[in-house]
């Protein structure tokens, strides 16, 4: 049985050729891939000789390959059998570590692409040596790779949770509650008014439970659990189609193990198992 793979992130890119390297070649929030008898491989530097000048360095996989990534320019050819793919589709065909490599390639290569010129004075940008940002070279506006904070939270009952189903999931899945954050709240105020909007519930005992980068939504997702403290369900029609009390032996179809929504449910499951 093999170990995971692990990813080392870096910024510095190392003084070694760089044909053999992993290349995500990004466009929005779409990866170019190739299938090899149902299996997704990742391209190399050797593919994209043209692009090699303007990738940039994220680090290294399993220790001995480097990994870069980049923006695909909209007329650049794809050579056969390579093609575009919806990036959140791998995520049940790579492995975790290649899987999160991807969601950092498709940051930084949006990042590197939307920044080439100052938002103040419209000056082309430079790379800053040593760091991860570009700089105006007119007026030093520094500009850095940006995330947008979100909350999940778990709510429970007892030894029941709550999840709901959201009105854009294309599949009938049930999940916990989450929500971008507003300027000037804190994480727990948040968590307070999303699950208030959402589906009209109060809570108490907001604890943190841990945090997950997003970039497929380039967010940093920050995890909570939090006690029922009172109110009757009442969803928003707008982004939760449904929501309902589920017991621990009574699941409803929930995300894959990879989201940070489906740690909050096992570790409530183990809780509430482990007091039977």
């Amino acid at each position: 049985m093999s170990l995971p793979s692990h990813f080392e992130p870096g910024h510095e890119p190392p003084h070694r050729p760089r044909d053999g390297a992993l290349f995500f070649l990004a466009r929005g929030l779409d990866l170019v891939i190739e299938e090899r008898d149902g299996a997704v491989v990742i391209p190399t530097g050797a593919s994209f000789p043209t692009l090699m000048a303007d990738a940039h360095f994220l680090g290294v996989l399993d220790a001995t390959t480097d990994c870069y990534a980049v923006s695909l320019p909209p007329d650049h050819p794809l050579p056969a059998p390579l093609k575009v793919v919806a990036a959140r589709t791998l995520f049940k065909r790579v492995d975790e570590a290649r899987f999160a490599v991807v969601g950092r390639a498709l940051a930084i290569a949006e990042w590197d692409l939307m920044h080439r010129f100052c938002g103040r004075c419209g000056h082309a940008t430079q790379l800053v040596p040593g760091e991860r940002a570009r700089r105006c070279p007119v007026d030093h506006t520094p500009f850095y790779p940006r995330i947008a904070p979100a909350i999940i939270v778990l709510i429970t009952r007892g030894d029941q949770m709550l999840l709901a189903r959201n009105a854009t999931f294309p599949e009938p899945m049930y999940s916990t509650l989450a929500g971008f954050v507003d300027a000037g709240e804190s994480l727990e105020e948040t968590v307070r008014r999303e699950v208030k909007e959402e589906v009209g519930l109060e809570l108490r005992d907001v604890r943190y439970f841990g945090s997950q980068p997003w970039p497929y939504g380039r967010s940093l997702m920050v995890g909570f659990t939090a006690e029922y403290a009172g109110g009757e369900i009442a969803v928003d029609g707008k982004e939760i189609a449904e929501a309902r009390w589920f017991s621990v032996d009574d699941l409803p179809r929930i995300p894959p193990p990879i989201s940070i929504a489906r740690h909050l449910i096992d570790s409530f499951i183990a809780r509430v198992k482990a007091t039977r």
